[in-house]
């Protein structure tokens, strides 16, 4: 397709799908293109996603009984350790991605987001317009569906409240944040109320601009990092305020506390310390799992560099690729992401492998790019998949690129 054809086709396409963001930071987001695969890949997928889920979704019974000190060695701030301690809903989470990379026949998990994922509409949603536009079978097919029922039930089980006053939040200014909130809304009975608009009584309660009390929270894309440094025009700790009454059972918030507990990126050191330690938390089988599907993580670059392996340098709470870097097998700095707002955090350091790479279409023509899969989770079950392409650090910059069935 030539560059005047692919940009009409797109414009035409994405400019008649409403509360949509194609285009992000004045550039191509959404590729008019689409990568396929086939029925037994979207198999290996789900069973895959769901194993991987169950590793992380064990080690949450473990780490809200290990010491206050252990969770500070992992990089918790102290302000959320009784927070993080709390178990509100069945599920350690309500809806988490997992960013795999494809590696020979199988998959690498490079990290799960817990607590605040996006890629939500891209994939529950989007996906299925561009395989009805490019005329293949969505993998995704019903997938909707779940998402809205996952998110009803969610609330459901945050409360005793026949009625309760549910309130979605986003920062109002943040296109993609905003939106996906309002996408993730639907179907449920409740107000969408911005960050800045929300009112907050140490002790009391949380308030929506009308003055009514907030039952339950959701906040799908306000990371409780963030959070936590939070202080109105007077400096009072709101964040903290709001935590609180999370503990105190005043507030129920979603995702929910146990959701940030997975969130830090040290949580697949200890997953990989235990693996290599065969302890006995896990089964053989599960031993297999980590060792097949996990990449060795840990929180010193020792081990890599008495191996001579390229390794990845992150911070344990951090998003979109920002502070990531990356080191050759001889300690040497290769690539770094121009992003530096989360260097306050302690890193992990993880085995470094390569991204496949793929050519695709887009706005700035012909371009090659390096695949990353994001694979969500409703409830810890396979949901919804699809892809990343982009730089060698997937960043906020990466193009989404719909995927369809042979």
């Amino acid at each position: 397709m030539s560059g005047q054809a692919y940009h009409a086709k797109r414009q035409q396409f994405y400019g008649e799908i409403e509360g949509f963001w194609a285009d992000l930071y004045g550039e191509e987001y959404a590729l008019y293109d689409i990568k396929l695969i086939n029925q037994g890949e979207a198999a290996q997928i789900r069973l895959v996603s769901e194993r991987i889920g169950s590793i992380f979704y064990k080690m949450g019974s473990l780490l809200r009984k290990v010491p206050d000190e252990t969770l500070l060695e992992m990089g918790f701030p102290k302000e959320t350790l009784s927070f993080i301690r709390l178990k509100t809903l069945p599920a350690e989470s309500v809806i988490s991605r997992l960013d795999l990379i494809p590696y020979g026949d199988s998959y690498k998990c490079i990290e799960i987001n817990a607590d605040t994922p996006t890629f939500i509409k891209e994939l529950f949603h989007i996906n299925g317009l561009v395989c009805q536009e490019f005329g293949v079978k969505n993998p995704n097919e019903g997938m909707e569906r779940l998402l809205q029922k996952a998110v009803r039930e969610s609330t459901e089980q945050s409360t005793s409240k026949e009625t309760p006053h549910i309130v979605f939040t986003a920062h109002e200014d943040n296109i993609e944040d905003r939106k996906t909130v309002l996408y993730l809304q639907k179907g449920v009975p409740s107000r969408f109320t911005p960050l800045h608009k929300l009112q907050i009584q140490q002790g009391v309660g949380l308030f929506d601009e009308e003055g009514r009390k907030i039952d339950i929270l959701y906040r799908q894309t306000f990371p409780i990092e963030s959070l936590i440094t939070d202080e109105d025009e007077e400096g009072n700790p709101i964040g903290l305020w709001l935590l609180q009454l999370v503990a105190e059972r005043k507030l129920a918030l979603i995702n929910p506390p146990s959701a940030f507990l997975l969130q830090n990126k040290a949580v697949q050191a200890v997953i990989w310390g235990l693996h290599e330690e065969h302890h006995p938390f896990f089964t053989e089988e599960e031993h297999g799992w980590i060792e097949e599907y996990f990449l060795p993580t840990y929180l010193e670059p020792d081990p890599f560099l008495h191996k001579g392996l390229p390794y990845v340098k992150k911070p344990t709470f951090g998003r979109e690729g920002d502070t990531v870097e990356l080191f050759g097998g001889d300690g040497q700095l290769f690539h770094a992401d121009a992003q530096r707002s989360y260097s306050q955090y302690i890193p992990v350091y993880q085995q470094y492998v390569e991204h496949p790479t793929m050519p695709f279409q887009s706005e700035k023509g012909q371009q090659n790019g390096q695949l990353l899969l994001g694979s969500f989770l409703l409830h810890g079950k396979s949901a919804a998949f699809g892809y990343r392409v982009g730089g060698t650090i997937t960043n906020n910059l990466s193009y989404y690129l719909p995927v369809g069935i042979l």
